[in-house]
């Protein structure tokens, strides 16, 4: 099966991808990233495509639509965009920094937990 084909997901699967696609474009996203974005959501909410077979299925999460209702709701709108921007600017230095330590903290030897 090459990447990106979709013949194992569900028509729900691709119902819910193709209706998170149009809320992005919406926001102005182009097409292709709207696209890829969707998909994203969809394998992460529902553990990728269904296989086949008793006992194969997944437990379905809604994080991350719950995640994009937060950030987008009456909260965030309420702050400024220099507010917001600030906010995404020290997450992201905060994920580089926690990125570059757990790099060099791997490294050692793991210890026993008692």
């Amino acid at each position: 099966m090459p990447r990106g084909d979709k013949s194992s997901y569900t028509n729900r699967q691709k119902r819910k991808a193709e209706h998170i696609e149009e809320g992005y474009e919406k926001r102005g996203v182009s097409r292709r990233e709207a696209e890829r974005r969707a998909w994203a959501t969809v394998n992460k909410e529902e553990g990728g495509g269904k296989k086949s077979g008793s006992g194969r299925g997944r437990k379905s999460t809604k994080s991350s639509s719950r995640k994009g209702g937060r950030k987008g709701g009456a909260a965030s709108a309420s702050r400024s965009k220099a507010s917001r921007s600030a906010a995404a600017r020290k997450g992201a230095a905060t994920r580089r920094r926690n990125a570059a330590g757990s790099s060099r903290k791997s490294t050692g030897r793991k210890r026993a937990r008692r």
